[in-house]
């Protein structure tokens, strides 16, 4: 189907676990917050951040945030492009469920999936999702990750898919000019840990922050020098808030119904959506210069990707989300790659 806009090429970068106040608490003229300066790696490693976490947030999550000399690369990207700071992670808790979300606009989890977690279904998951609905209407998607794991994986219908690639395809495929309609972009964890996410395990001890901004860099510089920039919205997003505090409390949409384990706080008739608020960068020939203060969420991605080829909606939450309007204007002069 032809594109309801210029666009042809949407690229959602997905890193890890940082706040909007964490990362851009300092930028000028946002709703942000400033506080002292956190350390890469972080001291104390890599906070909880699960939904019991989240129900504790007020009194434990770390007020420590980075600075621009620490992510020059999304400063400058703010200053050329969009940088919301009304955008929220959906689910008020950790990794999985929110990369759920922003593959298929739902998630039957609450915290990471776990065989000792009965409080919550079992993976692989049967739900649709927005790479089915693009194969259905003869278009074309792909995830470049870590080879070694993947998201869509877990859901039933993309298990196995020849659409999941290591990320080093990434580069070649943009350069080449066969980039999908959609993709879903991650970074490795080994040998480094390059998706932002604090280091625990094998990591432990290692500069992630700096390391992790750089490498997005360079994706971000590859898809830039592509043929395909003039029809390309690219978007930066982080997947959860990673246990670091954020001043903003995110609105209610809607609660777990489900239990929650046998030590901690109660989850039943707790908040799941929204979850705390995260950076997202809008990247594009058609993104407004500026800040968008307009609600946005995860599932915000997931529209934009239906509107802009005239897909059916997933679900009641997709149906009812807003679609990032605000961050494009697709009749000014385009701009031009990022630097």
């Amino acid at each position: 189907m032809k594109p309801q806009n210029p666009v042809e090429h949407v690229v959602i970068i997905v890193k890890e676990n940082h706040s909007f106040d964490n990362y851009f608490g300092t930028f000028p003229g946002v709703n942000g917050s400033v506080l002292p300066a956190a350390q890469d790696p972080p001291a104390g490693g890599d906070p909880r951040h699960d939904h019991t976490a989240w129900l504790e947030r007020a009194t434990k999550a770390v007020k420590l945030q980075y600075k621009e000399t620490d992510i020059p690369a999304y400063f400058s990207y703010a200053r050329q492009f969009t940088l919301c700071d009304n955008y929220y992670t959906e689910v008020a808790s950790q990794s999985e469920p929110n990369h759920l979300m922003l593959i298929a606009a739902d998630s039957p989890l609450i915290d990471n999936a776990s065989k000792t977690r009965t409080y919550q279904p079992q993976e692989p998951f049967a739900i649709p999702s927005l790479p089915e609905n693009l194969q259905k209407a003869g278009l074309s998607w792909a995830t470049y990750g870590d080879p070694g794991f993947s998201y869509f994986e877990k859901i039933v219908a993309l298990k196995g898919s020849k659409n999941i690639l290591p990320w080093t395809r990434l580069d070649t495929d943009a350069a080449a000019g066969t980039l999908p309609n959609v993709s879903w972009v991650y970074a490795p964890s080994s040998p480094q840990e390059l998706s932002e996410h604090p280091p625990y395990g094998a990591n432990a001890g290692q500069a992630t922050v700096k390391l992790g901004t750089q490498w997005t860099a360079a994706r971000v510089s590859a898809l830039g020098k592509s043929a395909l920039w003039p029809k390309m919205a690219i978007f930066i997003t982080w997947d959860d808030w990673g246990g670091w505090y954020d001043h903003v409390d995110p609105p209610l949409k809607d609660k777990w119904t489900g239990g929650g384990p046998k030590a901690g706080p109660s989850y039943t008739g707790t908040q799941f959506s929204y979850g705390t608020r995260v950076g997202c960068l809008v990247i594009s020939p058609y993104a407004k210069r500026g800040l968008s203060s307009k609600f946005h969420s995860h599932v915000s991605l997931v529209k934009f990707c239906e509107v802009t080829f005239g897909l059916k909606t997933i679900n009641a939450r997709d149906a009812a989300s807003d679609g990032m309007e605000d961050c494009f204007d697709f009749g000014q002069i385009a701009l031009g790659p990022p630097k």
